[in-house]
């Protein structure tokens, strides 16, 4: 089994449903069946496409999405979705890493695709405006003949070397995954997952595509976001019934009212730490249950969540889902007695098989058989898992990971900067905020302005210093590593 034929038959069972709603248009199963056969025969017949090759996926949330990842599994492809939100330059280092020399993106992404190829010149770009136009109606599709252990996905991770890291997930890992998840969310056919978040994350590729159209359920692929009021009238209009969002989307639905006709029976909370208060209030204003899980791209990516029957334990990520264990070790690898706090670690079939070309970090994060998630904290004595710290220096931007290396790296690039050093202050809207800290070289020249174009054209907005402090040095330990922690303490 793999993931392709895994929607072939979900498909073939469940032809003139409608698998997605997308504002006032819905698309069939048949359709994404005929659609991926179109992209699949594309990719092999006129790009020359062989098993194994990557297929970057570069597009905002939109149906053609769905048919670009199916098309390019059943074309044996391994797959690598590509963040949106990323600026050329970010983009083309993926490319580079991944070696990928086919592109599936929009015509909206032009002035991006021009820098890529340029940087790139093998690069191929397939534009979903032209899908669906060829002569492949009665060629052929290609069968995926990969097995279980062979990879399908290539998610990058931000890394704390600067670079972003490849994580190579195999069908088997999604499979799993997404059973464990079917299982524990009690997912059946009846239901519509609501999806508002970018379906290049690990999370929502997971749990709001792979989940419900392998079950033979249907997406609510939200179209407008805003205001929120808006989210909430296209879940009452497609009778959505399980919505999987962030802290700051439940935060955010906090100001509007519920509606009367909802028809949501679960709601869940991940990519960041829900506060209780928010859970607490939450709870107050909707008859929905909200649940709070965690789980890591590195393990496909769900870990754990606070059961739908049961107890539901405000602070806690909840318990391992079926056939995922965990356990909290110490820095030795041995695992530590209930109540203490030691490294989050993580066994089961969805834990990946390591990290693209980089063996160093694969044997790190993978020692004996478990995973080393790098996140910290405790389990108490019913089995419920709290996480008390994160990734050393990790920021956490409306719910999507940022490492401070990676903005240092591009902070030093610039003319004058003798010190650099990023991190993370609160922020009640985005969770938190990067906040710069740098000194100049003797004798130069700086104005912030340019400073931050300089940084905007090379960095997704959202990893972009909102503010930028300048100091005479920056504060140093005996072996002169600077010290965040006194940058965080100075809260400028």
């Amino acid at each position: 089994m793999n993931l392709a034929n895994a929607f072939l038959a979900s498909a073939e069972r469940n032809l003139d449903k409608t698998a997605v709603f997308w504002g006032d248009a819905t698309f069939s199963y048949r359709h994404f069946l005929n659609q991926s056969a179109w992209v699949a025969q594309t990719l092999t017949t006129v790009l020359g496409l062989k098993p194994g090759d990557r297929v970057g996926i570069w597009l905002k949330n939109c149906p053609e999405f769905i048919s670009a990842l199916f098309g390019a599994l059943r074309a044996g492809a391994v797959v690598v979705p590509i963040n949106n939100f990323l600026k050329p330059d970010e983009v083309a280092y993926i490319l580079r890493d991944g070696d990928i020399d086919v592109l599936i993106s929009e015509a909206a992404m032009a002035d991006g695709h021009e820098k890529l190829v340029q940087g790139r010149p093998s690069l191929r770009i397939l534009l979903v405006d032209h899908f669906g136009s060829g002569p492949f109606e009665s060629s052929p599709v290609p069968s995926s003949e990969a097995s279980e252990k062979d990879l399908s996905m290539l998610i990058y991770t931000s890394g704390t070397t600067g670079h972003p890291k490849g994580a190579m997930l195999s069908h088997g890992n999604l499979l799993h995954n997404v059973d464990s998840c079917r299982q524990v969310l009690e997912a059946v056919q009846l239901d519509r997952f609501a999806l508002v978040l970018p379906m290049f994350h690990t999370y929502m590729l997971t749990v709001c595509v792979l989940l419900p159209l392998l079950v033979g359920g249907s997406i609510v692929l939200v179209k407008s976001l805003h205001p929120p009021k808006r989210i909430l009238e296209e879940m009452v209009e497609h009778e959505a019934t399980v919505l999987v969002g962030i802290p700051q989307l439940f935060r955010t639905l906090l100001s509007t009212p519920p509606p009367p006709r909802l028809s949501l029976r679960l709601c869940i909370s991940g990519a960041a730490p829900l506060p209780v208060e928010t859970l607490k209030q939450f709870g107050a204003r909707y008859p929905v249950p909200l649940l709070e899980g965690y789980g890591l791209s590195e393990a496909s990516p769900v870990v754990s969540i606070n059961p739908i029957h049961g107890v539901v334990k405000p602070g806690s990520i909840g318990l391992p889902i079926p056939g995922v264990e965990v356990t909290i070790r110490n820095e030795a690898g041995e695992e530590l007695p209930t109540g203490e706090i030691g490294e989050i670690c993580v066994r089961g079939g969805n834990v990946m098989m390591g990290y693209w070309k980089q063996e160093e970090e694969t044997a790190r994060a993978l020692r004996d058989g478990w995973l080393y998630t790098g996140d910290i904290g405790r389990m108490d004595a019913q089995g419920y898992i709290y996480v008390t710290d994160r990734k050393k220096d990790m920021l956490l931007v409306n719910g999507i990971n940022v490492y401070p290396r990676e903005i240092e790296e591009v902070m030093y690039q610039y003319p004058g900067i003798k010190e650099a050093a990023v991190v993370g202050f609160p922020d009640p809207r985005r969770g938190e905020q990067p906040v710069g800290y740098i000194a100049l070289a003797d004798e130069a020249q700086f104005e912030e302005a340019a400073f931050l174009r300089f940084l905007k054209e090379r960095l997704a907005d959202y990893k972009v210093p909102r503010r930028i402090i300048q100091l005479p040095a920056l504060p140093r330990n005996a072996t002169g590593k600077i010290l965040k922690t006194a940058l965080r303490a100075m809260r400028h």
